[in-house]
């Protein structure tokens, strides 16, 4: 890896690592930054990042072990968003945290949040999917350059803007032509550079990477994309269970599923696999509309 590509993804790292430090406004009261890193909303995956790191912040550095969380409003990536976290419970094991998300005045986002120290007891998971390592599969960034001279100008700028989470993804399709398939996903995923061992940072950054790709699964029985045209899509609710402690700069697998889309809506489910262990599931509902199908 030649000097100007390790810097440019120390560069991304710092980027993400800066969206997830925030502001202490006061007691229980946070302020954070938003970047563009899908367009003029707010990323879904940044809110559920800075939201669980606002919560974490007044933990006693226990993990978080589970999430639920709605997307009530569309974020401007303009303006800063406060995070508010209100103090459920505080018992010997689990410490219970609510945090509200606000904007303009405007309630964009609510979350809980449980956090429990880890325990020795209980211990089975499934078998890990059996995928190409990561080392032998193309980079995102490189697949997008594989279809970039066939775009517009503009398409193509956008497209070929780097994310700060490396994917690699295991049966890479061409978002701009996709046809009906069954509904199951795959990438591996890391933070390309070394991060601190932060173990609250590295679950906001965990929760960040949750949000990519995961709805995109419902959408494949269909033949349709987040590039068509005729989409809305839009993140309606996220859940994940963090099972054992893992890191966000070494290679998981995101393993992604949906089981059924009705209503203009489609759920989604994926699981995180590091090491051989299942570290994470995750869940989320998110709307799919086709908008020339949208009654007046």
């Amino acid at each position: 890896m030649t000097t100007k590509v390790q810097d440019s993804k120390r560069e991304l790292t710092q980027e993400l690592i800066d969206v997830l430090t925030l502001e202490k406004i006061e007691e229980d009261l946070f302020r954070g930054q938003s970047r563009n890193f899908v367009g003029n909303r707010v990323f879904g995956g940044q809110v559920l990042g800075q939201a669980l790191r606002a919560a974490s912040l007044t933990t006693d550095g226990r993990p978080a072990h589970s999430l639920h969380a709605y997307f009530l409003n569309a974020g401007d990536i303009a303006a800063p968003i406060v995070y508010q976290v209100d103090r459920l419970r505080d018992g010997r094991s689990f410490v219970s945290r609510q945090v509200r998300a606000i904007q303009y005045g405007k309630l964009i986002f609510t979350m809980l949040v449980s956090f429990a120290p880890i325990e020795e007891g209980l211990n089975f998971q499934i078998d890990m999917p059996v995928v190409p390592e990561p080392e032998s599969l193309k980079t995102e960034q490189e697949l997008k350059k594989l279809i970039a001279p066939f775009l517009p100008e503009k398409v193509r700028a956008n497209l070929m803007r780097e994310r700060q989470v490396e994917l690699r993804p295991i049966n890479p399709t061409n978002p701009f032509a996709p046809v009906p398939e069954a509904p199951s996903r795959a990438h591996w995923m890391r933070v390309p550079t070394r991060l601190p061992d932060d173990p609250s940072l590295h679950q906001s950054i965990i929760a960040f990477s949750s949000d990519f790709s995961l709805m995109g699964a419902g959408l494949m029985p269909h033949g349709v994309s987040f590039m068509t045209p005729s989409l809305q899509a839009a993140s309606i609710d996220h859940s994940m269970h963090f099972h054992r402690p893992a890191r966000a700069d070494d290679w998981l697998l995101y393993d992604m599923e949906a089981t059924v889309t009705a209503n203009a809506r489609g759920l989604n489910f994926g699981r995180m696999w590091q090491n051989g262990q299942l570290v994470v599931s995750t869940n989320q509902e998110g709307l799919m509309r086709l908008r020339e199908t949208e009654q007046k």
